[in-house]
């Protein structure tokens, strides 16, 4: 059953609330917003029995504290215009496809959406990150309405496979464990697990593809 709602998490509500103030409403609109669109191309697809390219999404507002230690890194004062402005990810939204076909699937789809605007766009899956992190990122700007203005909220989206998402998760939960020995290991085991998973993935879409080819031969043979 296709599911429509998603839950925006934040750490501490009241706090991101005291620090983004009334730009907390935008940071959330624009989150629903592409949620939004997602779902209604979803529901689109299942009418027309087409296959659903997005397993589950996962949606973020930055916490106060993630924000303010981002902007002291970058030499900015803490306020919510730097955190809406010289920061892209105060809004982050977490895309898990089943298969890499339909990464670009989503990312064509998102490029379509002729109001919002892409502005940048990272495949960390053609060319990985060095730790063997993979996965697309795509920064936006979105339209939101209030009242007589429209405003242009950034939201950053990482799009990646169920695979890819599991290994982002545990090398997450792994990097900030502190003391640990042989870390240059653990770091090597890291990335060739990494490799290991981005070869599953491949063969993983080259299966769904004979199991497509098969249906369509089916269909019009």
């Amino acid at each position: 059953m296709l599911q429509t709602k998603h839950d925006i998490v934040c750490e501490s509500w009241s706090t991101e609330q005291q620090f983004y103030q009334e730009a907390y409403v935008l940071l959330e609109g624009a989150i629903t917003e592409v949620l939004s669109r997602l779902d209604i191309i979803r529901k689109y697809r299942a009418m027309k029995n087409a296959k659903d390219p997005i397993e589950h999404c996962k949606a973020r507002i930055k916490s106060a504290e993630s924000m303010g230690e981002k902007l002291s890194r970058r030499g900015l004062p803490i306020t919510v215009e730097n955190a809406l402005t010289e920061i892209y990810d105060a809004a982050g939204i977490r895309v898990v496809c089943t298969f890499l076909d339909d990464i670009y699937w989503v990312v064509d789809m998102l490029r379509n959406q002729k109001d919002i605007a892409v502005m940048k766009e990272k495949d960390y899956i053609r060319d990985p990150k060095p730790n063997g992190y993979r996965s697309y990122h795509m920064i936006l700007q979105v339209p939101i309405h209030l009242e007589d203005q429209v405003h242009m909220v950034y939201c950053e989206l990482q799009i990646r496979t169920i695979a890819m998402d599991c290994w982002a998760s545990l090398e997450h939960q792994l990097k900030y464990k502190k003391d640990i020995p042989n870390q240059d290991m653990i770091v090597g085991e890291l990335k060739r697990c990494a490799d290991e998973i981005a070869s599953t993935d491949l063969n993983f879409q080259a299966i769904w593809d004979m199991i497509e080819e098969v249906q369509q031969d089916d269909i019009y043979g």
